[in-house]
Formats: C-alpha cells, sequence, structure tokens
C-alpha cells in the first residue's frame, strides 16, 4: 500500500509539472502527427553501429536528455544531423528551443504518454506518426518511436529528416509574407497540410503566430548556440 501511495504521489507530480508547461505554453505541443510528411530519399547516409542503430556521425558524446535540457549542448548533432538532411541547423537549434518549453527527463516523457497516449516523445516532441513516416527509407528504419526519450541524436535526426521532407512539399512559387524557414518551423508544428495552407497565402492563425514568434525570439540564441 506504501508503494501504491508513493506512486501516486510520482504520477500526480509529473502531472502537475507537465500541467504547468502546457498551461504556460497555451497547451502547444507541435502537432507533428498532423500530416505525413513525404518520403524521399536520404541526401546523404547516416552511419551506423553493428546493432543497426543509427550513429551520431560525431565524435562528440551525446549528452542524456535527463541532464538539465539545453539544446545548446547538441550543438554537434545539429550541425551533422541538419548538415545531412539538407536543412539550416539554425532552424533546427530553433525549433529545439522552441519545443523546449516541457521537460525532456525519459521518465517524466513516458509517466505523461501513460496518461496521455498521444503525446509527443523525445527532445524535438516528434509524435508516432510523424516518426512512424519520416523514417522510412532511412538509416533509422529500423529504430523505434519509444526510443526518442532515451536517444536524443535519434531525436534530432528525426526531426532534421521531418524538415527535409516538409522542405520537399513546399511549392516552387510562394505567397509572400513568409520565408521558408519560417514556413518549415510553421510545418513542423501544424503539420504539412497548414504549411501549404500557409505558403498559398492563408492567414497565420494565434496559435501559430505565437510558435512563429517564438521561433524569430529564439533565432539568434540557435545562431549563439551553434557556435559553441
Amino acid at each position: 500500500m506504501t508503494q501504491v501511495r508513493r506512486y501516486g504521489r510520482a504520477v500526480a507530480g509529473v502531472v502537475a509539472v507537465l500541467a504547468l508547461g502546457f498551461v504556460v505554453h497555451g497547451g502547444r505541443g507541435g502537432d507533428h502527427g498532423g500530416a505525413a510528411a513525404a518520403s524521399a530519399s536520404p541526401d546523404a547516409a547516416v552511419g551506423t553501429d553493428a546493432t543497426g542503430a543509427a550513429g551520431a556521425g560525431t565524435a562528440a558524446p551525446v549528452p542524456s536528455a535527463s541532464d538539465n535540457y539545453d539544446p545548446a549542448r547538441y550543438a554537434a548533432q545539429v550541425r551533422t544531423r541538419a548538415t545531412q538532411a539538407g536543412i539550416d541547423p539554425q532552424l533546427l537549434m530553433a525549433i529545439l528551443y522552441n519545443e523546449s518549453y516541457k521537460p525532456h527527463d525519459p521518465a517524466m516523457e513516458r509517466a505523461w504518454q501513460k496518461l496521455k497516449p498521444d503525446a509527443a516523445f523525445g527532445i524535438a516532441n516528434m509524435h508516432r506518426a510523424a516518426f512512424d513516416d519520416t523514417k522510412v527509407g532511412r538509416d533509422f528504419a529500423d529504430r523505434q518511436w519509444e526510443q526518442l526519450p532515451d536517444d536524443p541524436d535519434l531525436a534530432i535526426e528525426a526531426a532534421a529528416w521531418f524538415l527535409h521532407d516538409l522542405a520537399a512539399q513546399l511549392p516552387a512559387h510562394r505567397a509572400a509574407g513568409l520565408d521558408q524557414d519560417e514556413l518549415l518551423a510553421l510545418g513542423y508544428n501544424a503539420g504539412a497540410g497548414n504549411m501549404l495552407a500557409f505558403a498559398r497565402g492563408t492567414s497565420v492563425g494565434p496559435a501559430a503566430s505565437s510558435y512563429l514568434g517564438q521561433l524569430h525570439a529564439n533565432w539568434d540564441k540557435a545562431a549563439a548556440a551553434l557556435e559553441q
């Protein structure tokens, strides 16, 4: 009975911390499963170890997501994965800052997911459907969404290729007002369908505007982090 009470208090603590994060940030969590990303062949191969797990592709050790979380600690991984996916490292880093509004401790993420099965996993807040779509044909195709909380490099790699796939869907001619990085960030948050609507000139709503405002606020911070 004592163990049950302790478990109940632990779960309640997780809920309180995460709920506070959702209140402060308007309940936004990055709707990366809202639309399937188009599959595309990778432009560069990612090394794998003997077990088939995607390697970091860099000599720098990967910090644990359970440590004090600051996206700047993953600068080496962001530079490597963004380059492999052919996207702007500053965009990827800024998105990690946008998605840092909630704790990324693996145990807390899993406890929250038991209460909210459609919750996102990993430091890039990726939903299962988005991860499963993105990994097809890639060197991390044998990895599982459930591994994201414990593997920040995998989360960064998947986010980079998700952005790559979003970029492949953007039309050549777009309405004025939003540049490519802004559209990709909105696609990461709201899904490909909404991104394409914004590219056609649909007005950006309050939630998307908030995400875009945070991206702008984190842009210089992302650049500074990548210089470390």
